[in-house]
């Protein structure tokens, strides 16, 4: 079966950071050691913030992971709100699992349309450590119970969905480095 797309932006990345092993060494060097275009490149394909990608690129080298991730961190909480709204304006839908129903297809259009109207910006969530079979639910769960926000206490909580995502999907672009591949939606291999 081919994978469904639904209509909107929902981020619903893999499942990152304690469910699978750190970045290797050589993954680092590789990450401070390479052309800044390059690091920025790969950067903004973690978070769609140019501010963000500029300020990780220009403080290399890190001497270790958790220098990086810290310093991802930083300068996420940094964001200001024209840097949030352009990284929430980069995700995009993912494909759903293969099996999921036409209601299911129609639930989740229907609970993002409601979020985009209410907050003006894509609906993220980070999934970490959730099992995939979950997410679909837990998805739905988080745009209910978020539409009942107002807008500023939804900019934090989305600010920090997005730090969450920009870090996992970090983790997984320097494995990537190491073994050759380069998309932050795939698993590592053997994982």
């Amino acid at each position: 079966m081919t994978p469904t797309y639904l209509p909107g932006r929902v981020a619903i990345p893999s499942l990152p950071e304690q469910t699978r092993t750190p970045p290797s060494p050589t993954a680092l060097e590789s990450f401070n050691t390479a052309p800044t275009e390059e690091v920025r490149q790969t950067l903004l394909t973690c978070l769609h913030s140019p501010r963000w990608a500029d300020r990780l690129a220009s403080h290399r080298p890190y001497p270790d992971v958790d220098s990086l991730l810290a310093a991802s961190d930083e300068a996420a909480y940094d964001l200001a709100p024209g840097d949030l709204a352009e990284a929430l304006a980069g995700e995009t839908l993912p494909a759903l699992p293969e099996g999921v129903y036409g209601a299911a297809h129609t639930a989740m259009s229907a609970a993002n349309a409601a979020y985009e109207a209410k907050f003006g910006h894509a609906f993220v969530i980070c999934l970490d450590g959730l099992a995939p079979n979950e997410a679909l639910d837990h998805v739905l769960a988080g745009i209910r119970s978020r539409l009942t926000n107002d807008p500023e206490e939804e900019r934090v909580v989305a600010a920090e969905e997005l730090r969450r995502l920009a870090k996992g999907r970090l983790v997984n672009a320097l494995r990537g480095a190491g073994n050759g591949a380069t998309s932050h939606n795939e698993p590592a291999a053997g994982e």
